[in-house]
């Protein structure tokens, strides 16, 4: 088969470390917005309040991903990740043991922000044990740890019926340090690294590269709707629709899903069509459903149009990532970082326009409709910046 012919291409155990690593911290980074509902009950938050909290630790993604991506160009991902993944226990023992107010739940999420990081550790690691013509489907194997989303928003909500909220976080502890050791075992550094004095000037001319800024245009818009949604949906579902706490938990969980396992078939296909010719279709389509979605229609359409879009902004999530490595090879775990910051960025974007605009104008629609907008303004931008040299197989 295709597919087990390209993964034995390359080093597989690292490709397992990555999805592995991504996986887990992906549980921990959205675990805030997987028991959204939940705090906020305990504390009688605004929706400019809930939105605000599920965005934060996206937030604190951005804020970590780029330094985490410098890390592991230097020392390599794989003490880099296993470093990460241990500093992740703290914020986890924080809102276990202490954390009793919405203020200390806003540096709980901050904090949560080093296990979105994982993504400029993962994704590294990842594009750098397999070859060229093998990328998207190493990054899309790799991202779709990014289904560790679907977990979390699964089974958290019955975890906080049994044992409280805030005992969920406590049980993260363990599966991260056993997750940490296993990476360790798995994980190889496959190239040599730079000196950090080279290494300086590599950013320095990353951050000089209109390219780089491109790609986290097009990040914002696809990652940034995966996980902003992937963080709020349970809340719009309960508040919107009316869905018992577990059951918008669930929902929420199966619109996950469809991102989630999109992501590796988005890169696969790319490498055969290209990636713009997939993107090109892709940002419409998004945004037709998210459209659909802004007019509050009755529940099934409303959570049709939802999952299909969580499938296309997964399948697009893989379709950047096959084309970043082809741009920029050296500086991928820098460059994954920096994208990867744009996107966490959109992902604390949106939830909080979604529970701002709702208490400015008691609707929902009004913040669907801006990120609707938002995937129809990109098109054109990808028109004049993008260069045939991009859209090779």
């Amino acid at each position: 088969m295709p597919i087990l012919t390209a993964l034995r291409s390359g080093h597989w155990p690292s490709l397992l470390a990555a999805w592995l690593h991504f996986e887990v911290s992906f549980m921990a980074w959205m675990l805030v917005g997987a028991l959204g509902v939940f705090i906020a009950e305990d504390f009688s938050l605004t929706a400019t309040q809930k939105g605000f909290m599920v965005a934060v630790p996206l937030l604190g993604g951005s804020l970590f991903r780029v330094a985490m991506g410098v890390l592991s160009d230097q020392v390599g991902p794989r003490r880099t990740g296993v470093a990460g993944m241990l500093m992740v226990m703290v914020p986890l023992g924080w809102a276990w043991l202490a954390a009793g107010s919405f203020s200390q739940m806003i540096g709980v999420g901050l904090l949560l922000g080093i296990a979105g990081a994982s993504f400029a550790v993962s994704l590294p690691l990842a594009s750098r044990a397999y070859p060229m013509a093998h990328q998207g489907l190493a990054m899309g194997v790799a991202g779709s740890g990014n289904s560790g989303a679907i977990i979390s928003i699964a089974l958290a909500p019955f975890l906080a019926v049994e044992l409280g909220w805030h005992a969920v976080f406590g049980v993260m502890i363990p599966l991260v340090l056993v997750t940490a050791l296993v990476y360790w075992l798995l994980a190889r550094d496959h190239e040599p690294q730079e000196s950090a004095a080279g290494h300086r000037l590599d950013v320095n001319r990353l951050l000089r590269e209109p390219d780089a800024y491109w790609f986290c245009a097009l990040y914002a818009v696809t990652f940034g709707g995966f996980v902003g949604l992937s963080s709020y949906l349970s809340i719009f579902f309960f508040d919107q629709y009316g869905l018992s706490r577990v059951d918008a938990g669930l929902t929420a969980a199966a619109c996950a899903l469809a991102g989630s396992f999109s992501r590796p078939v988005g890169g696969f296909i790319a490498d055969r069509l290209g990636g713009l010719r997939v993107l090109s279709w892709l940002y419409p389509l998004i945004a037709v459903l998210i459209g659909i979605t802004a007019l509050l229609p009755p529940f099934a359409l409303s959570l049709a149009s939802v999952c299909t879009a969580m499938a296309c902004l997964g399948m697009g999530n893989g379709v950047v990532f096959q084309v970043v490595p082809q741009r920029f090879r050296r500086e991928i775990g820098a460059v994954s970082g920096l994208i990867g910051a744009a996107g966490g960025l959109g992902g604390f974007l949106l939830p909080a326009a979604l529970g701002l605009f709702r208490d400015l104008s008691g609707t929902y629609a009004t913040g669907f409709a801006i990120f609707a907008a938002a995937c129809v303004l990109i098109v054109p931008v990808m028109g004049i910046f993008w260069r045939p040299s991009f859209n090779r197989t």
